[in-house]
């Protein structure tokens, strides 16, 4: 996607980035690495199937490649592909997460023999090595043992296989004497997500809520505590399960909305407005503490999918205009105390007039903004600028109600500040630095374009040092971050300005100029060591682990993956979470994993 600011006739018409429902995207909220599409195995075409011997279709050895990326064997990805069906990249990435959890498969941890040779797979510049790839015999070797093949396995691996799905479900939250109930009632090859329906029937039989009902009764997101069948709903649309004898699919689905608080002021504010408490399930407490940022008015059920992904925390939604003069709707998802926040002082102006007074000569009485709305990666042409004015001087002063409903309608798209009689113009880089809560000049140093589209992407810092704050106390030693997609610094200039030592900070961002930005800053202001990496899909877990046992382990994994195919108004790639950028989501996800699994286990 190219980003510009351009003087063209058109520019007003321009696909810019926003939150807002009717607007249109321009870029990512926090740019990642290199896009990773969330690939969806069922779409025909050569590019992503390749037809085999039976005249069946096959994975492409790109897509493939996409999910071992991702950190998960080869031979596994196969493997779910090939059970996956025509379910979907939703649904692909619960199998392996399933499969990686029980990973007793010998086939996948020892690499014996099988039908199709990984390495082939990986060398070859086309798919001739995945034609055969559900054939139970191909060119007469045997296939290997799978999942769905436990005939040849011995007793003890078959125990291992009912130990892990036991562990596994644990792990979720299900007293284990239940879970072993429930391996005894539906037998031992039974799937997660039937030993899960298997559980909650038992539940409700008996009156009790389990652990399913750890989250948090509030009005976030719509969810109620204490009803045993909306926790058994909860869970069979995560694991796409149906209990045994029931009648028929359950009502609702993934692509349910989730309810959007208004006013959009998260769990609390400074000023007391709203008070919630809330209990974190057992897996999602730390360490490390996590947070996660991304657009609150995201595509229908896609705040409901990342909830899932992120241990069924309720996300915290908030509008930075109750933090600073401009609007900004945004998502937050963490394991963060909500108790003892306090704000940035000094408290910055949450007006327009209070924050740049000097407009306030020349903003006519007819123009009733008292607040920007999202502040943007691109802005407003100069032929856009002159033809407000001209269409101003050849009007009557009031104008007619018409020149004053175009005139405020591409205000508030373009965040039009007024600086002359008639005149309007577009907020200077240094201006959005100032609202987002940077230093002066933070961005200074490369171009206005570059400028706009870095801050455009950026976090609020005043909203996110508000979250971060309850960290102070906690780390007076200082504290290890894992920043992921860190733009230009957000997180840390928020963990600086609250006075909160960085010893170190991993810091993953694909922009290089970003990274220019974040460097200098930190060279400037800091005493601790930054490490920068340029590819979010390089960050392995055998490195993480590395990295942990360097520093001793992080105290932060912060972040915001990329909204390009997120964001309110993007027509024509708004495809959410599977979208070609947005599915950097999934390796936020996937690190958090590796940090809490490394950080576990020494």
């Amino acid at each position: 996607m190219v980003h510009w600011v351009s003087d063209s006739e058109d520019s007003d018409k321009f696909e810019w980035d926003s939150d807002e429902e009717d607007a249109v995207s321009f870029n990512a909220a926090g740019s990642g690495s290199s896009a990773l599409a969330s690939t969806n195995i069922d779409a025909p075409g050569p590019s992503t199937r390749v037809a085999n011997g039976n005249g069946k279709a096959g994975p492409s050895a790109s897509a493939v490649q996409e999910y071992v990326d991702m950190g998960f064997p080869e031979e596994m990805v196969l493997k779910a592909m090939k059970d996956n069906g025509d379910n979907g990249a939703d649904s692909l990435i619960e199998l392996l997460l399933t499969y990686k959890a029980i990973g007793n498969d010998p086939s996948l941890e020892n690499g014996s023999a099988s039908h199709c040779d990984p390495q082939a797979a990986k060398d070859s510049d086309d798919d001739d090595n995945l034609e055969n790839w559900d054939d139970d015999d191909a060119g007469g070797r045997n296939r290997g043992p799978t999942f769905d093949e436990s005939d040849d396995e011995d007793f003890l691996h078959e125990m291992s296989q009912i130990d892990g799905k036991v562990d596994y479900l644990v792990k979720m939250g299900f007293p284990e004497d239940e879970v072993n109930m429930a391996v005894t009632r539906c037998g031992q090859d039974a799937s997660i997500s039937v030993l899960v329906d298997s559980i909650y029937a038992s539940q409700t039989a008996g009156g009790c809520c389990g652990n399913s009902s750890d989250h948090e009764d509030n009005s976030y997101g719509g969810r109620k505590k204490g009803r045993p069948m909306e926790g058994n709903k909860r869970k069979r649309k995560r694991f796409g399960g149906q209990a045994q004898g029931s009648r028929g699919p359950l009502d609702g689905s993934d692509d349910e909305s989730m309810r959007l608080p208004k006013p959009m002021v998260g769990f609390n504010l400074p000023n007391g407005l709203r008070s919630a408490n809330r209990s974190l399930p057992g897996p999602a407490i730390g360490p490390p503490y996590f947070y996660y940022e991304n657009v609150a008015l995201a595509p229908k059920g896609v705040w409901t999918k990342i909830s899932r992904f992120l241990f069924d925390i309720e996300p915290e939604f908030v509008d930075s205009k109750f933090f600073c003069a401009a609007a900004r709707k945004r998502g937050y998802i963490h394991n963060l105390p909500l108790v003892t926040r306090s704000p940035l002082l000094p408290l910055p102006p949450k007006t327009i007039f209070e924050a740049f007074p000097r407009t306030k000569k020349w903003w006519p009485s007819w123009d009733p903004r008292r607040q920007f709305n999202c502040l943007q990666t691109c802005v407003a042409s100069a032929k856009l600028t002159e033809r407000i004015r001209l269409a101003l001087t050849n009007s009557e002063d009031p104008p007619p109600v018409r020149v004053q409903k175009y005139v405020l309608e591409e205000c508030r798209k373009w965040n039009l500040v007024w600086v002359g009689l008639n005149k309007v113009a577009p907020l200077e880089p240094d201006e959005m630095e100032f609202l987002l809560g940077f230093p002066k000049d933070h961005t200074r140093g490369i171009s206005r374009t570059e400028r706009y589209r870095s801050l455009g992407n950026s976090f609020q810092v005043d909203t996110v040092a508000y979250h971060l704050s309850v960290l102070k106390d906690m780390f007076p030693h200082g504290m290890n971050v894992l920043s992921l997609f860190s733009g230009i610094g957000g997180a840390e200039v928020a963990l600086h300005r609250l006075g909160i030592r960085m010893n170190y900070v991993i810091s993953v961002e694909k922009s290089e100029v970003n990274r220019t930005i974040l460097k200098s800053w930190w060279d400037q202001t800091q005493t601790g060591k930054l490490i920068e990496i340029s590819d979010v899909q390089t960050l392995t877990s055998e490195k993480i682990e590395a990295y942990i046992r360097r520093i001793g382990g992080f105290d932060l994994v912060i972040g915001g993956s990329p909204c390009n195919n997120l964001a309110g108004s993007n027509r024509h790639h708004r495809d959410g979470l599977e979208g070609e950028h947005s599915a950097l989501f999934f390796h936020y996800f996937r690190i958090l994993g590796d940090v809490k699994a490394i950080m576990a286990r020494l």
